[in-house]
């Protein structure tokens, strides 16, 4: 049997790639590499640098549980702090001689014969790998078309959240922001002081609530030094987060409804006080209101974003937009609003979209095709993590895997699971680790049920609401309908017999 260039392979090197690293190494296993496309670690840190960017969970939760970190300068970090975490996570666990920068992974092939994985690169080389861990992140890539016709005959400039182009100066021109997601919560009252003309479109209305950020004292940072004390507060944290998920996944749904119902109810009336105390016109207050439950998108943190609508120099649009027209945007009814530069925060491919996996990408035994069975099977993975057919492969941000907490959390959960596998797969001798099908699907049935407040809440009581946690086969795999600590505790105790070990022929 052939040996393949390493072990292990972890495509990407963003929060993922770098727990996953972290892992193997604490595992004994040394013979791995780390590909990333780009030229640093980080993920979405290294690649979102526009005005604004800071994280919309505390910092104290946004940081791996062991790397903790007890020098963040402000609640809530900014990017560049967070961005250097990362970088420094990645140094002081020697992740460093494992990274292969400018890598892009094209293709995934399972060989049978040889119980690998062929790795097919943008730049033409293929790698072999015993076991690979896809630690590709949720925000896959930006989405390149906006859905608005006539985006190539714009002749002013187009930014995007994910490629900001700082040499362009925005001072005194007239921009547009298009879209009231979280990037643009951050970037638009950003900007709004520095340019002439501010022109937000709207589509749906954000929730957007209070920030409680402010600098953390050096005295403050030197108390979290303490032993134990930043664990602490992240598991006050993570136990309010518990208590919550346990409500709304294990309640009775009668129960459950009447309560989501309450809730959104309750929600709507304070925040209509709250845009009354903040938003001076009344118009535009209306067309902020929005008409569905407070968790029905992503919602956002924000103590200048709505205020920002105060400004003379700023408006918000919520007529649809037409098109582009070469010198700016023309919308639905009949308006020309003419720009300098637009900025499209417009969203991103995620991995709950069945669109995400594109047909060739992975492949595994017998030409399993993971996105055509994706496309007419809706999305599915054991623990999140595997899939039968796709042997020695784990995905580390898998359907059904959110768990309402920061991205470390779950990284570090599906990172043991994968690295558990891989282990056993070793002690056992074996080449190959498969999740078996009954496993599988008996786990998949478990989630569909637990998932039925989930469901209610976005199918009936917020119907027809366009949210990216509900994909276009109408399914929520964004959610993983469990705790968090009962998902920690599943990615250390899972049966390792839900998998099917061999050893290929020498």
């Amino acid at each position: 049997m052939a040996q393949p260039d390493h072990e292990v392979v972890v495509i990407g090197a963003g929060p993922g790639g770098i727990a996953a690293g972290v892992r193997l190494r604490e595992a004994g296993i040394d013979d791995f590499a780390i590909l990333e496309r780009a030229d640093e670690v980080g993920g979405s840190w290294r690649d979102n640098t526009y005005p604004g960017i800071g994280v919309d969970i505390p910092s104290i939760a946004y940081q791996y549980s062991f790397a903790r970190n007890p020098d963040w300068t402000r609640v809530f970090a900014r990017g560049a702090e967070v961005k250097a975490y990362h970088q420094d996570v990645a140094d002081r666990f020697g992740l460093g001689k494992h990274l292969r920068f400018h890598t892009e992974v094209m293709r995934e092939e399972w060989d049978e014969p040889g119980h690998l994985w062929r790795l097919h690169t943008a730049d033409g080389p293929v790698l072999t790998a015993r076991f690979v861990i896809n630690a590709v992140g949720a925000f896959i890539n930006p989405k390149d078309d906006p859905g608005i016709p006539g985006l190539a005959g714009f002749t002013g400039k187009i930014q995007r959240p994910t490629s900001w182009d700082h040499g362009y100066r925005h001072t005194g021109k007239r921009v547009a922001v298009i879209g009231t997601g979280a990037s643009s919560v951050q970037i638009t009252p950003s900007i709004a002081g520095e340019v002439a003309k501010l022109v937000v479109f709207q589509r749906t209305p954000v929730w957007c609530l209070p920030k409680p950020d402010f600098e953390i004292p050096p005295a403050a940072r030197a108390a979290l030094r303490l032993p134990g004390l930043m664990s602490l507060l992240h598991g006050i944290m993570l136990l309010g987060v518990e208590l919550l998920l346990r409500a709304a996944v294990y309640a009775p749904l009668p129960i459950a409804a009447r309560a989501m119902r309450l809730m959104d109810a309750g929600a709507k009336r304070a925040y209509r006080w709250y845009l009354r105390r903040v938003v001076r016109d009344e118009k535009v207050r209306r067309a902020l209101l929005p008409g569905y439950g407070p968790l029905g998108k992503r919602p956002t943190l924000s103590n200048t974003f709505l205020r920002t609508f105060n400004r003379p120099n700023t408006e918000l649009v919520t007529t649809p937009i037409e098109r582009f027209t070469e010198t700016g945007l023309r919308t639905a009814d009949g308006a020309r609003h003419e720009f300098d530069m637009i900025v499209l925060a417009t969203g991103y491919e995620l991995f709950s979209d069945p669109e995400s996996y594109r047909p060739g990408a992975v492949v595994g035994r017998d030409g399993f095709d993971l996105g055509e069975f994706y496309a007419a099977n809706r999305l599915q993975a054991y623990e999140s993590v595997s899939v039968p057919k796709l042997p020695n492969r784990w995905m580390l941000v898998g359907p059904y895997s959110w768990t309402g907490t920061g991205w470390h959390a779950l990284v570090e959960i599906t990172s043991r699971h994968a690295v558990r596998a891989i282990t056993e797969a070793r002690r056992r001798g074996a080449t190959s680790a498969e999740v078996r099908q009954s496993a599988h699907d008996t786990y998949h049935a478990r989630v569909r049920k637990r998932g039925a407040n989930i469901a209610y809440y976005f199918r009936e009581q917020n119907r027809g609401l366009r949210t990216y946690y509900v994909n276009s086969h109408g399914d929520m795999p964004y959610i993983r309908p469990s705790t968090v600590l009962e998902a920690r505790w599943r990615s250390r105790h899972f049966d390792l017999d839900d998998y099917e070990y061999k050893t290929g022929v020498h």
